[in-house]
Formats: C-alpha cells, sequence, structure tokens
C-alpha cells in the first residue's frame, strides 16, 4: 500500500473526472424521476415509491458484491479499472430508456420504471463502487486523501451543476413547456447519458498510470473470480462489520441519504408550487448551491488539519439539516419573503450556498474518514477491501435514498397531492412543506448522534499507518 505516496495533480483530475457521471445521474435520478413519472406520466405516487423502493433491494447485493469482486480481480488494468470502463455504456442505455417509456398502462409504467430503475443502479453501481475504492487506495497520506475526495466531489457537484443547467436551462426551460413537457425528457436524458460515457471513459484512461502504484490481491488467479463468490460477500460484509469506526459512519450516513432521498425527491415540487419560480429562478437557484460545494471545498483541509475531521462532520451534517429546515419554517411563520419578489430568490440563494459550504465540510470529511478506516481494517485482519467498504457505503447510500423516494411518493398520496395539476390547493402546498422541512430535518439529529462515537482520530491514524509501514 502506497503510504506517503503523493498522488500526481493529472491523475487527482482525471479521477475527479469520473465523479461528474455519478453527478449527472444521481441528480436527474433524483431530482426528475419522481416528478417526471408521477405529476407528468400520471402514475400515481405510491406506486413511483414502491418501484423506487424496490430497486433499492438489488442494491443490497450488487454494491457489496461489485465491492468484493473488484478486491479480488486480477488483471493487466488492476482490479478497478476494467469495471469502470465495461459499466459506461450499459448504464447509458439504462438511463436513457427510464426516461424514454412508450404508451402504457399504469400497470405497465409501472414495470417500466422499475425494471430500469434497477439496471440503472445495477450499472452505476459497477462503476461507482470501483472508482470510490480506486480514490481510497491511491494513497494512504491523510491530507492526500482529503484532497483526492474533495476532487472527486468538486466534479461530482460539476455533474449536478450540469445536469441542473441542461434540464432548467433549456429542456425544461418555460418557453419550452416547463417542467410538465413529456417530450422533453427522453432528449436530455440522451444528453446526459452521453456525458456519463464520456467521463467515465476519460476518468479510466487518465488514471491507467496509478495502476502499477495500486494493491493487488494476492490470492485471486486472472480473471474473475469463479467460485465462492457469494460466501466470500458475505464473510467480507460480517468482517467490514466488525470494525466500530464503519459502523457508526455507516450508521450515521444512512440518516443522512435518506433526508437527501426525500429532498431530491420532492425539491422540484417545492421549486414549482410552493415557491411558485420559474424555469430560470430555478435553474438560477440551483446553480448556487455547487457553487456553495466547491467553495466550502477549499477550507475542508485547512480545518482538517486545524480541527480534526470528526467535527466537520457533524458541523456540515448539522448545518446541512438548519439550512433545509430554516426558510420553511419561516415560510410557514408568515416571516420570510412573499413569492415573485426578488427578496425571496436573495434569502433562498443565501440559504443554498451557507449550506453547500457547510454540507461540503461533511461529505468530504467523510470520505476522507472511510479510507482512514480501510488502514484500521487492514491493521486488524491483514487485507485491504476498499470495494467491499465502499460498496456498503454505496449500497447505504443508494438504498436510503431509494427509502427517502419511497416516502416522499407515498406522501404525495397522503397530503392528497393532485397528480397532473397545474394548480394545487393551498392546504396540500402546506403539507407538502411539513415534509420536505421539518420531517426531513429531524433525522439528522440522529445522525449526528451516531457520528459522535466515531474514534478515529488524526493521531491513531498516524500511529496506525505506522503500524502498516512496519509490517
Amino acid at each position: 500500500m502506497p503510504t506517503d505516496r503523493r498522488v500526481p495533480f493529472a491523475s487527482r483530475l482525471s479521477f475527479g473526472v469520473g465523479q461528474i457521471a455519478e453527478g449527472l445521474k444521481n441528480t436527474a435520478f433524483g431530482l426528475f424521476v419522481l416528478f417526471y413519472y408521477n405529476q407528468v406520466l400520471g402514475l400515481d405516487g405510491a406506486l413511483c415509491g414502491l418501484a423506487l423502493g424496490i430497486a433499492l433491494l438489488f442494491d443490497a447485493v450488487t454494491d457489496p458484491l461489485a465491492g468484493s469482486l473488484s478486491d479480488n480481480w486480477r488483471s493487466r488494468w488492476g482490479r478497478r479499472h476494467p469495471f469502470m470502463v465495461a459499466s459506461a455504456l450499459p448504464l447509458a442505455l439504462a438511463f436513457w430508456a427510464l426516461f424514454s417509456p412508450p404508451a402504457l398502462s399504469k400497470e405497465g409504467l409501472f414495470v417500466w420504471l422499475l425494471t430500469f430503475a434497477v439496471l440503472t443502479r445495477a450499472a452505476m453501481t459497477l462503476y461507482h463502487v470501483p472508482h470510490m475504492a480506486l480514490g481510497a487506495e491511491m494513497t494512504a497520506n491523510f491530507e492526500q486523501r482529503t484532497s483526492i475526495v474533495a476532487y472527486r466531489q468538486a466534479f461530482g457537484y460539476v455533474g449536478m451543476g450540469l445536469a441542473g443547467a441542461i434540464g432548467f436551462g433549456y429542456f425544461f426551460a418555460d418557453s419550452r413547456g416547463g417542467r410538465l413537457a413529456a417530450d422533453a425528457y427522453p432528449p436530455f436524458a440522451l444528453v446526459l447519458a452521453i456525458g456519463m460515457v464520456l467521463t467515465i471513459w476519460i476518468s479510466a484512461w487518465g488514471t491507467r498510470r496509478e495502476i502499477p502504484h495500486l494493491p493487488r490481491p494476492d490470492d485471486a488467479p486472472d480473471g474473475a473470480p469463479a467460485t465462492r463468490v457469494l460466501p466470500r460477500l458475505v464473510a467480507e460484509t460480517r468482517s467490514a462489520f466488525q470494525n466500530a469506526s464503519f459502523r457508526w459512519l455507516f450508521a450515521g450516513v444512512l440518516m443522512i441519504y435518506i433526508m437527501v432521498g426525500v429532498e431530491g425527491a420532492l425539491a422540484l415540487y417545492m421549486y414549482e408550487f410552493f415557491w411558485d419560480l420559474s424555469g430560470n429562478e430555478i435553474l438560477g437557484l440551483y446553480a448556487l448551491y455547487p457553487v456553495g460545494l466547491i467553495s466550502g471545498a477549499f477550507f475542508t483541509t485547512a480545518i482538517h488539519r486545524r480541527f480534526d475531521k470528526r467535527p466537520a462532520l457533524v458541523v456540515g451534517t448539522a448545518g446541512w439539516a438548519v439550512c433545509q429546515l430554516g426558510p420553511v419554517l419561516l415560510r410557514l411563520a408568515d416571516a420570510f419573503p412573499e413569492n415573485g419578489t426578488i427578496a425571496l430568490l436573495v434569502a433562498l440563494g443565501s440559504f443554498r450556498v451557507l449550506q453547500g459550504v457547510l454540507v461540503q465540510q461533511a461529505i468530504v470529511s467523510f470520505g476522507s474518514m472511510m479510507a482512514d478506516v480501510t488502514d484500521e481494517h487492514e491493521l486488524e485482519s491483514g487485507k485491504r477491501q476498499e470495494g467491499i467498504f465502499f460498496g456498503a457505503v454505496a449500497f447505504s447510500g443508494k438504498a436510503a435514498s431509494g427509502v427517502g423516494s419511497m416516502v416522499a411518493g407515498i406522501s404525495l398520496d397522503l397530503i392528497a397531492w393532485p397528480t397532473g395539476a397545474l394548480t394545487v390547493p393551498a392546504e396540500a402546498i402546506v403539507r407538502l412543506g411539513i415534509v420536505y422541512g421539518p420531517a426531513t430535518a429531524g433525522l439528522a439529529v440522529l445522525s449526528v448522534w451516531c457520528y459522535a462515537h466515531y474514534g478515529l482520530t488524526r493521531e491513531r491514524h498516524a500511529a496506525i499507518a505506522a503500524e502498516l509501514r512496519g509490517a
């Protein structure tokens, strides 16, 4: 393991570019899928939520499986790169099909949504898990890892921004029928799918020079491990959860991802109906969040150097929840600017930028802490298993986000949200705000409580690294 290796800038840049693909997919998946199938195509919210919820069950196997397979794969392209390259085209095709259903009954539409949600998730897993593991194993240097994670997150937000700009700025602009124009969604998905393929392949090609420096499994033949895959997966997953640091991080991020799932699935409803924003206003507001995220990335390394990683994680998590909750509570208390005013846009924009700056501390800290946990696990078990750890985290993110989407879909039916309507009763809008704000942000308390139990400090990691160098 390259414990103190300085990763070249070109490799860090290429690795980061690969996160654009996930930014494109996650933004479109989280922001538009529920709205498209429910509000545009007329599928019941509960059926949308059920389909998205069932899809996440497949991640219970595919995420850890992808991690285990790539941990034990041997080839001249290393452990991670073959999966990164091979996943691109299936991901693009499944994603495009998700937003391109033919004329179907409600039952057929449900099956279509379920099928291509599963395929999109599975294809992303084959890329995302090895890609995250690659970032963790390029170096074990404490601060270099934070830098690598920051590159990955920054480019992820570039992907988020691009998805929003392409969607709200062109395909779903008010002049083209807005967010309710059904024929705008297939070409939108096609453009994003092409972007995913290109950025994945650029990342794989640009990081190929790192392959000689990466760990290789000692006990696997060239090619895929053909036997005992599932038993090994179970054993490796059980081994990962024996690590106390990992258990607390996993539990904490699970709560966060549920919050993010609900927020993402209902965000477009809030923009459209609660805040009554135009397409250009949504685009401007949406673009401010990545600005905050990217700005926050520049402070993270210095904060880690001064305060360590756990405080940054806790503050970032709590800050996200406060910024999520604040505008809704203020509006419900009649203490927020009125819709249709410049003051409203300024207030919402300020909250979005601040939320991005704060949550970036949590995001980068979490990724860097996960890489540290793999070192602790190696010292305890004698095995490098970045894939299984990041596979479990990827599952937690997608599963909990899927739970969030399912909760959001069911909530729309519970609050009697009128499917396909251009105007919505005021009481339904108030109930939407309660679900989106107070009900969602409350999960942050549980997340912070879990993070408070994480005990892998800078000093402890330095001791671990020293022992690994001497092993």
